[in-house]
């Protein structure tokens, strides 16, 4: 009787786990995909959030087995819940990234290049001109680069809500003419806002923009007034080079086939750090601040690829743009102004 009571106590336990354990993929999967529904509307938004609440509500029919003893004479519902949840699975997973969309005109141009030897032709680099109401006069160019006459890399972090997250730009020195900064974004349709939310459910196409520091950094620290931080980073010549060409290749990838952005996993920080680990050609610690991207300068800093020249406390107030460029006479002398005060690579 006793080894009886031990059997009956054991698989009632087993099946308050299986319990649980489903109740909490439905709680998981319905808040997914009441999500996914809402950020997408894949129908008209009426029919769209009809559909939320009917799955809503049927979601937590399915929850209410747990709470009653009838498990088997409800496994239809719970096998239709599991259709209908690999139905969504398939309308989610069959989103394409597309490239005809109404863009807003920041992001219209895709990046296009030639090389010869190490002259790079780039075409569509943007060099708009900000004003201070947040308007602009577009403009775009054609620049011809020499790899051979790359001097310098920087990290810039672009803080716009705390700490903890920052958009991270890649600009390149050259010994013969201007900066290059690259720069990973959203592609934003027009009257398209951000949303961090968005950003986890194929909301926006990922985008590749170069542009000329006057117009990418200069409109986040002197227009929006966003928080701008400028850090040299270490690295070889060769290594400087390679870069630059991964992210062309990036600049390929993404004309011939468009990609989403994820708010966690392919984002402006985590490509920097998937290309910078194929240029240095060595397992690069994963770290925490590639997800909460407003500490990267201090993972980079602990990499020894900032130098040490500075504590990271004093890096932060001497490599800060803002208080640099605040009374900026001219924009062509941004550039210089925002790397004073810095040490050279």
């Amino acid at each position: 009787m006793q080894q009886k009571g031990s059997g009956t106590l054991l698989f009632k336990t087993l099946q308050w786990l299986i319990h649980c354990i489903f109740s909490l993929f439905v709680l998981l999967s319905s808040i997914w995909l009441c999500l996914a529904l809402w950020i997408q509307q894949p129908i008209h938004a009426v029919v769209t959030y009809t559909l939320i609440l009917a799955w809503a509500c049927f979601s937590l029919s399915i929850l209410g087995i747990y709470f009653s003893q009838h498990l088997i004479s409800r496994n239809k519902d719970i096998l239709l819940y599991l259709f209908g949840f690999v139905l969504a699975l398939a309308w989610y997973f069959g989103l394409e990234a597309r490239q005809d969309r109404d863009w807003n005109p920041e992001v219209s141009r895709l990046l296009s290049y030639q090389i010869n030897g190490h002259q790079v032709t780039l075409h569509n680099v943007r060099d708009f001109h900000w004003h201070a109401d947040g308007s602009y006069s577009a403009a775009w160019q054609t620049r011809v680069l020499d790899l051979n006459q790359i001097t310098g890399v920087n990290i810039i972090t672009s803080y716009w809500t705390g700490p903890q997250i920052a958009h991270t730009l890649v600009s390149f020195d050259f010994a013969d003419t201007a900066p290059l900064t690259f720069s990973i974004e959203i592609r934003k349709e027009k009257g398209e806002e951000f949303s961090a939310i968005g950003g986890f459910f194929r909301k926006y196409e990922l985008n590749l923009v170069a542009a000329n520091e006057t117009d990418i950094i200069y409109t986040r620290s002197n227009i929006r007034h966003e928080q701008v931080y400028f850090f040299p980073i270490k690295m070889s010549k060769a290594q400087s080079q390679a870069l630059f060409l991964e992210y062309l290749n990036k600049a390929s990838e993404l004309a011939q086939q468009p990609k989403w952005y994820n708010t966690l996993s392919s984002n402006c920080t985590t490509l920097v750090f998937d290309m910078i680990q194929a240029v240095t050609q060595k397992p690069l610690p994963v770290d925490y601040r590639l997800l909460a991207s407003g500490y990267l300068p201090n993972y980079l800093y602990d990499l020894n690829a900032i130098s040490h020249h500075y504590s990271m406390r004093e890096w932060y107030r001497q490599a800060h743009v803002n208080p640099k460029v605040q009374s900026l006479a001219s924009i062509q002398d941004y550039s210089r102004t925002i790397r004073q005060r810095l040490p050279t690579h």
